[in-house]
């Protein structure tokens, strides 16, 4: 199989890797100008640069280039470092380009009422593809979600035995029940997802958390959850709400500083169930509001 067919093989598959190639060549080298190898998430590889240490210590800087998702240039002196002179180089200084190769990043949006409708818009319009799943098909359907990865119509429940997110997943939880909002978050928080979101305001999250601890969950399965969910930036209406988690949505697929999770301060602060700290949290915010910053949304509008 060509590389570039193992790539797009790869993404599909949801699986992350990086491509090595050689880009610039002075001197005898033991292979040529554009080889590529292609090193994926469980070690293997395809293609190859020329073998020896060079391509070990490549394919070393290709897992750490997949982990952090940020291109390296490394360069080779095969004529001065005695430690390639392995009796499979040539000689010569040769520089190689290594770039993440990532799948698309996969959201899972549990509600599809008016707040998921405009996040699907939004997130796919940032390059997220979207699972959309409600447990009522005249709102889950590809009339109102065309162009869906999936969209799953069914009871909860279901649901969530079906799917199996990836550690490069994204999940954010907005359906028109704190009670079902409650069981995804006890699903999402034992799930590898690297993303966890949940709308409401932060004396739910408060009264979510306890009870899940409560429960036997441990806290610090909470550390990814980000609630009130999306970036605090005065948003109201249901578009607004929308292009605040897509933006914290990309902020840690970017691994931006933004995207710290809101419910740490859960852990940093120790607040265990009965404990009664932090009770007045969004006290303004009433049970059947969603607080998005310092904004408000009717329950109703999901």
């Amino acid at each position: 199989m060509e590389i570039y067919e193992e790539i797009v093989a790869l993404q599909r598959s949801g699986r992350r890797g990086a491509l090595a190639t050689i880009v610039n060549v002075r001197g005898s080298i033991p292979s040529f100008k554009s080889a590529k190898m292609l090193v994926r998430d469980d070690g293997s590889i395809a293609g190859t640069i020329g073998g020896g240490c060079v391509e070990a210590e490549v394919w070393q800087a290709a897992r750490e280039v997949m982990t952090s998702e940020k291109p390296r240039t490394l360069t080779f002196d095969l004529n001065q470092d005695p430690k390639y002179d392995t009796g499979l180089v040539c000689g010569g200084t040769l520089e190689i380009f290594i770039e993440p190769v990532l799948p698309a990043p996969l959201l899972y949006i549990f509600g599809a009422g008016h707040v998921s409708l405009e996040l699907f818009k939004a997130a796919k319009n940032a390059g997220f593809d979207v699972v959309v799943a409600d447990d009522r098909e005249a709102y889950a359907n590809a009339e109102r979600f065309p162009g869906a990865r999936q969209i799953l119509a069914t009871d909860f429940d279901l649901t969530l035995a079906e799917l199996a997110p990836s550690d490069s997943a994204f999940i954010v939880i907005a359906t028109r029940g704190h009670r079902d909002d409650m069981r995804i978050l006890r699903w999402a928080v034992q799930t590898p997802a690297r993303y966890i979101g949940m709308i409401g305001s932060r004396r739910k999250a408060i009264t979510v958390f306890r009870q899940l601890v409560g429960e036997g969950l441990r806290p610090e399965l909470f550390e990814r959850v980000h609630s009130p969910v999306g970036l605090d930036i005065g948003a109201v209406t249901p578009e607004e709400i929308a292009v605040a988690i897509v933006a914290e949505l990309i902020a840690s697929r970017r691994n931006s500083e933004r995207a710290l999770p809101h419910m740490s301060w859960f852990l940093s602060r120790r607040v265990a169930p009965g404990s009664g700290a932090d009770e007045s949290a969004d006290s303004s915010a009433g049970p059947d509001e969603i607080v998005e910053g310092k904004s408000s949304l009717s329950k109703s509008g999901l």
